[in-house]
This record gives structure tokens, sequence and C-alpha cells, in this order.
């Protein structure tokens, strides 16, 4: 057979780019909110340049703010991180730019928090890209260890109907089928 064949080409299909610097291709979301110490807010922001629901994946830059706290999580789907600028602490390890994060299906990573000049990182779920966590003790405990005040986490609109899981602490097994 020959190989054009065997090509899974589609036709009329092109690559698309983003650039990270671009905010007029796709805007910058916030996702999670603080309130500081000092009374100052710091967010985690979000440019979502791809998000296929068929199949389902995200690949992002996102940007978070000096000092910004995630809770410990994992995914319903594989994730990948590479840090391209500043740093964060992923539990004890401080992790600055070049490193890169596997994170596979069913496992956790965090609490994180972002250095004094933040960190900006791409990421890549391939698969439900939606979060859970069932340590609620550890974000309590870091959150109390630096005096922040989690926010509501601002609005985000996901496609094809996915239900926002950011407030839900819960295993993953008790997700998935959401």
């Amino acid at each position: 057979m020959p190989d054009s064949e065997m090509s899974p080409r589609i036709p009329d299909t092109f690559p698309t780019f983003t650039h990270l610097e671009n905010d007029d291709e796709v805007p910058w979301i916030p996702v999670r909110s603080q309130r500081n110490a000092n009374g100052s807010e710091s967010h985690v922001w979000e440019k979502w340049v791809a998000f296929s629901v068929d199949p389902m994946y995200l690949a992002l830059f996102a940007q978070w703010d000096p000092g910004m706290i995630v809770r410990k999580h994992g995914h319903f789907s594989p994730h990948v991180l590479t840090v391209l600028k500043g740093e964060f602490l992923c539990g004890e390890r401080l992790c600055g730019v070049g490193t890169h994060i596997e994170l596979p299906l069913g496992a956790d990573f965090g609490p994180f928090r972002a250095g004094p000049n933040g960190v900006t990182l791409y990421e890549v779920m391939m698969g439900d890209p939606r979060s859970w966590s069932d340590d609620p003790d550890a974000m309590t405990k870091i959150l109390e260890e630096h005096g922040v005040t989690q926010l509501p986490d601002p609005p985000i609109e996901l496609p094809a109907g996915l239900k926002d899981l950011r407030k839900v602490y819960q295993a993953a097994k008790s997700q998935q089928s959401s």
C-alpha cells in the first residue's frame, strides 16, 4: 500500500499559531484569586491556546502572580507542564525555568506557591482538563502559613457543557463520569 493511502491527513486542516505575548489573539483570563497578608490580591491567569472537546485536551499558558498559592490537586487526564519564567514551589520542591513536570492520571501534586517574581508555565492536559482535589487540609495549612485568604474563583466558560469542578474536593474516581 502506498504511503499516501496510510496518511491520516484531513484536507483543509491547518496549524493554528498563538503567541504568549499577543493578547489580541487569545485573552488572559483569571482562574484563581487570593487576598494576600498585606491586603493585595494575586491571581492565576490563563491563556487557553487550544481547548478541544473531540478529542478532549487543553493547552495553555499560565501566569501566576508573586506568592500565588494553588491547592494540591490532580487532573482527570495526564498533565504535563514546563516552567518558562520565574519559579514556584511544588510541595517542597523548587521548580525554576526549564523544569518539566509529568503528572500521570490518578496522581496529584502541590500545593504550589509562586516565587517572588511569579511564574509563567506552559501546560497540556491530554484528556479532560478539569481538576480534582481530596486534601483540603494541605491547602488550609499553606494559606494559614502565609496569611492568605482564598477568594472565590472567577467565573470561567468551559466548552461542551463541562461542569466547573474547581470548588470540589473529591477523589478522582467519584468525578470521572461527570
